[in-house]
């Protein structure tokens, strides 16, 4: 399973790319805005930055509503770095502008699904990843994991080549589910990754070895 860091923080993203599990970035308007980036050419040298720290894929979001100004965005976001994905939204247009990337080569991430169907079209049109928010549905008392679970059955059955990508993980547990049931990428925060780093017999044992070895001395 592959790790993406969901931020715009260029500390955060070298922290986890430090580490040497991250596979790749997530980004969205929201995101870039809690950073304090704005405007077209500040946004897509942040992206070049980002590209710069990472190997992977880094999602780059499209504003526009029309397939027009989607695919006009896509096209300038695509042409930045060779690394970059174009993150579309799950909407009519959408689909038409990942039809559209798909068949240019572009890659593709179909972003805000909250169902099964939906990432069936967005599979159908070529999207390279599909993203359902499982932390979202969970807000809602609906299980996101079941959606996870149902959008694997249904790419397996015929073969799909998207990526079930699972944004808005919130924790670890998250995380380990998710890999349980076959996505295949996680986005997330850097803490959550972090958290699965601690275990308090994993603690207490390293306590007991340094007072071991200061015994030796």
């Amino acid at each position: 399973m592959k790790f993406f860091i969901d931020t715009a923080n260029l500390a955060m993203i070298e922290e986890a790319n430090a580490l040497g599990v991250l596979d790749g970035v997530t980004t969205n308007p929201s995101l870039m805005a809690k950073e304090g980036i704005s405007g077209k050419q500040n946004i897509h040298h942040h992206y070049l930055e980002i590209c710069n720290i990472v190997d992977g894929d880094v999602s780059a979001e499209v504003l526009g509503i029309t397939f027009e100004e989607m695919i006009k965005e896509g096209e300038e976001l695509a042409a930045l770095h060779p690394r970059i994905v174009v993150k579309v939204p799950m909407t009519k247009d959408g689909i038409k502008a990942i039809r559209y990337f798909s068949e240019k080569g572009i890659k593709t991430n179909c972003t805000l699904v909250f169902s099964s169907g939906q990432a069936l079209l967005a599979a159908k049109a070529g999207a390279t990843y599909v993203s359902p928010f499982l932390g979202r549905l969970d807000d809602i008392s609906t299980d996101g994991l079941h959606l996870i679970s149902e959008i694997r059955t249904i790419y397996d059955n015929y073969a799909f080549q998207t990526q079930i990508l699972a944004a808005s993980v919130r924790h670890s547990m998250h995380i380990i589910n998710c890999a349980k049931i076959g996505a295949d990428v996680v986005t997330c925060p850097l803490a959550p990754i972090l958290s699965l780093l601690k275990h308090p017999l994993t603690d207490s044992g390293l306590d007991q070895f340094i007072k071991d070895s200061k015994k030796m001395k």
